[in-house]
């Protein structure tokens, strides 16, 4: 590598030499396949789907996390499993991306370096491909070292539909595996409130999950719990469909570490994040088919059913206590706790 500059500097942006020496040296060179040119401006991607079997599925998203690299992964990482989740979740299987990275004047090169290189492996563990891109410089002070943004395109069978539409009062609602790992785990990773902590983030590909799910007929809808957690999923749920969620505190896995964190911060883990769980919501006589497909997995050995549909949301999301009591959860309007994502 001959890119001699420690930090990026607001000439690795304007265009010149210096911008070109970044991307070839950095991105080009970990990202390289068929399809990535970084001298054009539109690239043609071989996609190869059947019109008359499938669909083809769209997806942006944007990451910002602090800090840039914590336990269990990274900002590189997290970019590429979230914008592919976002379509395994719909049911289809992730193809290409499109990169775009907005980098702080003063980032460290080595650090850019590690963090394009974690990007690259995890694109290539989900045999997706990175297509196109494009990178920005900010002024120092103008952001949070680094900033992506991605775009995805996947391919769905038609015969798999899936959606809020489908969910009927009566439906299993089940988890496939801990809750709230990621924004504990970042959180932790700051050092801040005086704790720390090995806590990993549950960041990571749900594909394997979502692919084992669609076979099973029943399955009604799944969502990556991201933002706002479990808790925002189930009050969408009631949102878009005008039925109730009862979850069911018992089952719901939470690690001991987010448990004893939320307990000395005053959190609730229903709210956190996680970056590498599905929220499904099934037949009630198929769901026993998807937790045992989930639990034939190393992804989803923690799978569990968490609580069901109801034909009333007037009382919204009840969560129904270990001490047979009941609770409400309210739809999130508050940061549950310092910004990660």
């Amino acid at each position: 590598m001959s890119l001699s500059d420690t930090h990026i500097t607001l000439a690795h942006g304007n265009g010149g030499r210096f911008m070109r020496e970044l991307i070839d040296e950095i991105f080009a060179r970990h990202l390289a396949n068929p399809e990535l040119d970084v001298r054009a401006d539109a690239v043609t991607l071989p996609l190869n789907y059947d019109t008359e079997r499938e669909d083809l599925l769209f997806t942006t998203d944007g990451f910002t996390v602090q800090p840039l690299e914590f336990p269990g992964g990274d900002i590189g990482s997290l970019a590429v499993h979230g914008t592919c989740n976002d379509l395994a979740v719909a049911g289809a299987m992730p193809r290409y991306l499109s990169l775009n990275a907005f980098i702080e004047e003063g980032l460290e090169v080595a650090v850019l370096e590690r963090i394009v290189q974690s990007l690259a492996q995890a694109a290539r563990d989900l045999g997706v491909r990175v297509a196109a891109g494009d990178t920005k410089v900010l002024r120092r002070g103008e952001g949070g070292g680094l900033y992506l943004a991605t775009t995805g395109v996947g391919t769905k069978p038609k015969s798999v539909q899936l959606g809020m539409h489908c969910i009927q009062a009566g439906d299993t609602v089940l988890v496939s595996g801990s809750i709230g790992d990621h924004g504990i785990a970042v959180m932790l990773a700051r050092e801040q409130f005086g704790l720390s902590g090995d806590l990993q983030s549950d960041a990571a590909s749900v594909l394997p999950l979502t692919q084992a799910a669609v076979q099973v007929d029943g399955l009604r809808f799944m969502r990556d719990p991201t933002r706002g957690g479990l808790a925002a999923v189930t009050h969408e749920i009631i949102q878009a469909t005008g039925l109730g969620v009862r979850l069911m505190q018992g089952s719901i896995p939470v690690r001991d570490p987010v448990t004893s964190v939320c307990e000395q911060l005053g959190y609730d883990p229903y709210y956190l994040a996680s970056e590498g769980r599905v929220v499904a919501v099934v037949a009630p006589e198929r769901a026993a088919d998807v937790l045992a497909a989930w639990r034939s997995l190393a992804e989803g050995e923690d799978a569990a059913e968490v609580g069901t549909i109801e034909a009333t949301a007037s009382h919204g999301v009840v969560l129904e206590t270990e001490l047979g009591g009941e609770r409400i959860l309210e739809e999130l309007e508050d940061d549950p706790l310092p910004r990660i994502c």
